[in-house]
């Protein structure tokens, strides 16, 4: 048995895979299947796409273990991305009987994902089953907030009763950027991470451990997202529904899917779409920049409440690794906090840099890594076993 990890994570329709030495950070292939189940299902591995019309699940993960059937004498261990691990799960765990059983038991908190998460976990167990299943929650960092953070203001016995709380996601990126920042710069107490992507959240860490965070019961809350309203009030949900004669599910699908840049500007929910826009003048895709930085900005100071100050702000993600637009706009929202704008302009992508010079709060870009940390906790539990 070797040190390679092979990395799953499933989503609602679609499916991505990595083969990952965790050791020497080595990437072996990196795939995808998107569209699964219809008729524009596709697979791709590298820069080789092919067709899979109408494709299963269970095909898709069929061919992926194909794929790595060369490679099973030097695998340790299989590391899957689950989104919800509720209260209980403060960290990763090996995956037995028990574990998949409380997996599938809150699907009803994330309905898109832990079905498929727990499906993929068995085809695994059933494909390959001398090897051990690693499930990474992304709920799992956010564990550390206190009662005062998660809590919503709601009856307490909704909490007691129905686990109604603030979960927080995007914990697995949050943990491998807060990690990879002292590698970076001095190890400095309290950090705000701005993970910004088509999904976006922003995380406020102290002493390793998060203290606060942007998305909340379910990602909807919080920033505004590439498709994603973030927060609004809650009574516009009622008030569409009536309005319009549509269900509150209706509701959701347009707060989820067709809100956030993509419903500000009318455009698109790519911010490199709408960056080329503004730049020929169209209102509304400036619109969308605007907001969705004033949105960032306004996040990114109120966590000096629950930190104290802050010593370290990291952009990651997509938009927050590749945007020096939008990184240049949030940071001159923000009192006391400035960026080198060469620095911020000459970045190479996929590096980590910082690009502030002097001042209190050192300002970074460090490109997220969920796949090497999922295999790093996969092989450390492996070792552990």
């Amino acid at each position: 048995m070797g040190n390679l990890v092979f990395v799953l994570n499933c989503g609602s329709s679609s499916v991505k895979f990595c083969l990952i030495d965790p050791l020497t950070q080595e990437l072996y292939f990196k795939g995808q299947s998107e569209n699964i189940g219809s008729v524009s299902c596709t697979f791709s591995v590298g820069k080789k796409k092919m067709q899979i019309p109408s494709e299963n699940y269970s095909q898709v993960l069929e061919r992926v273990v194909e794929m790595i059937k060369p490679y099973e004498e030097e695998l340790c261990a299989i590391g899957h991305r689950v989104v919800h691990g509720g209260q209980e799960f403060t960290s990763s765990v090996v995956v037995d009987d028990e574990v998949l059983s409380k997996i599938r038991k809150y699907s009803h908190l994330a309905p898109l994902h832990n079905p498929v998460n727990a499906f993929g976990i068995e085809m695994f167990h059933t494909l390959i089953p001398h090897l051990p299943n690693i499930a990474v929650f992304d709920t799992s960092f956010h564990m550390s907030l206190p009662k005062k953070a998660f809590l919503y203001p709601l009856p307490f016995e909704y909490y007691k009763k129905h686990q109604i709380r603030k979960y927080g996601f995007h914990g697995t990126s949050h943990r491998f950027v807060s990690h990879a920042a002292t590698t970076l710069f001095s190890p400095h107490e309290r950090l705000v991470i701005a993970h910004l992507g088509n999904g976006c959240s922003v995380c406020a860490v102290k002493g390793g451990k998060s203290v606060d965070t942007s998305m909340g019961f379910t990602p909807l809350e919080g920033l505004m997202m590439g498709t994603r309203c973030g927060d609004i009030d809650p009574s516009i949900v009622l008030f569409l529904s009536d309005e319009l004669s549509i269900t509150s599910e209706e509701v959701l699908t347009i707060l989820n899917k067709k809100s956030g840049l993509l419903g500000i500007s009318g455009i698109s929910s790519d911010m490199r779409t709408l960056e080329e826009k503004a730049l020929m003048g169209d209102p509304l895709a400036l619109l969308a920049i605007e907001m969705f930085c004033y949105h960032v900005a306004k996040y990114i100071a109120s966590y000096i409440v629950p930190l104290g100050g802050i010593d370290g702000l990291i952009f990651t993600g997509g938009i927050g690794e590749n945007s020096p637009l939008v990184r240049s706009k949030i940071v001159a929202l923000l009192p006391d906090i400035d960026i080198d704008e060469h620095l911020n302009t000459v970045h190479q992508r996929g590096t980590r840099a910082v690009i502030s010079q002097g001042g209190k709060t050192i300002v970074a870009i460090i490109p997220t890594n969920e796949e090497l940390l999922i295999a790093q906790d996969a092989f450390a539990l492996r070792e552990n076993k």
